[in-house]
């Protein structure tokens, strides 16, 4: 499982170069439990989909203390999934947030003493399902549970409100499908999904007027095995069989 944001770029999967950075595993049990936590979940989500903000924009939008939320993103830093900004940097968000309301004390956004968060880039990936220990297993559940529930809230709110969405409604690539692999196969697939949307993303800088954030998620398991009935199996004659009486 890959998650993004990613950088840009046109190379195949073969084909890294500086500005991709290279997958990582998260193979830490502490880190697999940290990004397990529901509310943190939320809050890195939130951060990818909307951009930088501080521990009050957060509590605001999630319904939160700023006690809370600021415990949480120093637990998300500490294992790199999310980041303060400089500065310098911050500056670009500060002037963003100002169009909007003002924090808690009355105080612009711009205030230097605000600490603004950002989301991490990169490609990180889970060990595979054969090399997790069972308490590994666990905390990996938990963690697919909330991420597919919070995918399915989201869809489900842009259905409620695709007629406010003007053009974006007729917007809707859907597909399901079915195809044979072996197992090196569905590797390679899955490799040449992220190289696509490498290829399709940009820094903020470089993106034209009317683009908007798209959500995209790639899920593929094996189809369940026929199963034989086990009355079936007791009795041949169910299978085309005949049999001689005794």
């Amino acid at each position: 499982m890959a998650q993004e944001p990613r950088t840009p770029g046109a190379e195949t999967p073969t084909e890294q170069t500086s500005a991709t950075p290279a997958p990582v595993e998260l193979s830490d049990l502490a880190t697999l439990k940290a990004l397990a936590q529901p509310r943190r979940q939320r809050m890195l989500q939130h951060l990818t989909l909307h951009g930088p903000a501080t521990s009050a924009t957060l509590a605001r939008a999630l319904g939160l203390n700023t006690g809370s939320t600021s415990y949480h993103l120093r637990e998300l830093a500490r294992y790199g999934f999310v980041e303060e900004m400089e500065a310098g940097t911050r500056a670009d968000a500060e002037r963003e947030a100002a169009a909007g309301s003002e924090g808690e004390t009355g105080r612009a956004p711009g205030h230097g003493r605000e600490r603004w968060w950002r989301a991490v880039p990169g490609d990180r990936r889970f060990p595979p399902r054969s090399r997790q220990s069972a308490e590994m297993r666990h905390v990996m559940d938990e963690l697919n549970h909330h991420a597919y529930a919070a995918d399915l809230e989201l869809f489900e709110q842009f259905q409620r409100n695709a007629a406010e969405t003007g053009p974006w409604a007729d917007a809707f690539p859907y597909s399901r499908g079915t195809i044979r692999l072996t197992l090196p196969e569905l590797g390679a697939f899955f490799e040449e999904y992220i190289a696509l949307l490498n290829r399709y993303k940009r820094p903020e800088a470089e993106t034209p007027p009317g683009a908007r954030t798209v959500l995209t998620r790639f899920l593929a398991f094996p189809a369940p095995l026929a199963e034989v009935e086990p009355e079936a199996e007791a009795n041949p004659a169910r299978n085309g069989k005949e049999t001689e009486p005794s």
